[in-house]
């Protein structure tokens, strides 16, 4: 599989993810979006590190959700922990052919699918400092502007 997909015209789809990781951040993203939360996906943060998905809630607390898609997919990934920094809280979510104790207990956790998801297990709060917060929430509405300007400037580009 690619990294990033050249044959694709759509700015909002990057050919990263595997079709059942999809699954699992729509479901996600229709749960937070019943709560309120404004959801972006694959957020670059400071460290180098990519989030999955950030949500932002309407009170300014930031979540991080880690999709996994498989076992294979959580025991190769070590990564996770470095996203505690960037958020005040940390999520998994998966899907339901993925056993859920494999997932630390110290994190919250979603079971997904297409359709919606079912928040099994709240995360432990860890408020942000709150020049943390200011710098991941400027590259949040930053990253939210850009990308809504390239997809205007695609749907633009279709011919009719």
């Amino acid at each position: 599989m690619t990294i990033v997909s050249i044959g694709l015209n759509n700015p909002l789809i990057d050919g990263r993810q595997s079709e059942k990781a999809l699954l699992v951040r729509r479901g996600v993203q229709i749960l937070l979006a019943e709560m309120r939360f404004a959801i972006l996906p694959e957020l670059s943060l400071s460290n180098g590190r990519r989030a999955d998905l950030i949500a932002l809630s309407e009170k300014g607390e930031v979540w991080i959700i880690e999709i996994k898609s498989s076992i294979e997919d959580f025991r190769v990934d070590r990564k996770w922990p470095d996203y505690r920094a960037y958020c005040d809280r940390l999520f998994f979510a998966t899907h339901a052919d993925v056993p859920l104790d494999i997932f630390p207990q110290d994190c919250g956790l979603f079971l997904s699918d297409a359709y919606g998801a079912h928040l099994m297990r709240e995360a432990p709060e860890h408020k942000l400092p709150p020049a943390t917060r200011k710098a991941v929430t400027l590259s949040f509405s930053r990253t939210a502007a850009q990308r809504l300007m390239s997809a205007e400037w695609a749907a633009h580009a279709q011919p009719t």
